[in-house]
């Protein structure tokens, strides 16, 4: 699991939004990002498949949902991404700058990433794939996020089957019936806590424990003990 971010976008071109077909090459066909506008408002995190091990099981598990707002930088090619998780029960927010640069989003902070645009057939949804540097190890997560509070089943086929075609697991599916958690910027008296600084400032050190933690079953399940024990 992740407790970083990814953002959003919305498809301008009818042409981006067509049925796709079943051949790989088809499903999983970057796009181009022709500007930072398109990308700008407020997205729910609908799928998600990743090669992190242990990640869909902690998702399945802790993450009840999350969402994301994206905002303009000052420079014109780059933009901001605030992300709120509810993990049980709790409300945590991490903030990101991007940086659009050849058709690919960059950011270093809190982790070192770039994420492309695929294709998808959902027309008020973007799909992201992502490389995250995660202690010495490089992992790959693809995400579709969306404005609406529901996907079809046909949307959530087509996901697992460009998943496929990526090598990528089947995914997890995150709800959105159990109530987002604030936007942190509209009340003083929030009860998100930032984890921005936190990460950022994490000891490298700690970055190669945390990937070995979730690359063997022992360290998922001491995670797992961990984060059941905050309930």
């Amino acid at each position: 699991m992740m407790l970083f971010l990814i953002l959003a976008f919305t498809f301008l071109s009818a042409g981006l939004s067509a049925p796709l077909t079943s051949d790989c090459d088809t499903l999983t066909q970057q796009v181009e990002i022709p500007s930072r506008d398109p990308l700008l408002g407020v997205w729910t995190f609908a799928l998600e498949s990743t090669d992190i091990p242990g990640s869909k099981l902690l998702l399945k598990m802790f993450v009840e949902n999350v969402w994301g707002k994206v905002f303009p930088a000052n420079e014109s090619d780059s933009i901001f991404v605030f992300q709120v998780q509810k993990i049980l029960g709790r409300c945590f927010s991490i903030t990101s700058k991007l940086t659009l640069v050849n058709n690919t989003l960059h950011t270093e902070h809190p982790l070192s990433a770039s994420e492309v645009l695929l294709r998808t057939s959902c027309s008020d949804c973007i799909l992201l794939l992502s490389n995250t540097t995660l202690g010495e190890s490089t992992y790959r997560t693809m995400q579709l996020l969306t404005r609406r509070p529901k996907l079809t089943s046909a949307e959530i086929d087509e996901f697992k089957r460009q998943a496929a075609c990526l090598n990528l697991p089947p995914p997890a599916i995150l709800t959105a019936n159990k109530g987002f958690c604030p936007d942190s910027s509209a009340s003083k008296d929030t009860e998100t806590t930032d984890l921005t600084s936190v990460l950022s400032q994490a000891n490298p050190e700690y970055m190669k424990i945390l990937d070995k933690l979730l690359s063997s079953q022992s360290g998922i399940k001491m995670i797992v003990d961990s984060m059941r024990n905050q309930k």
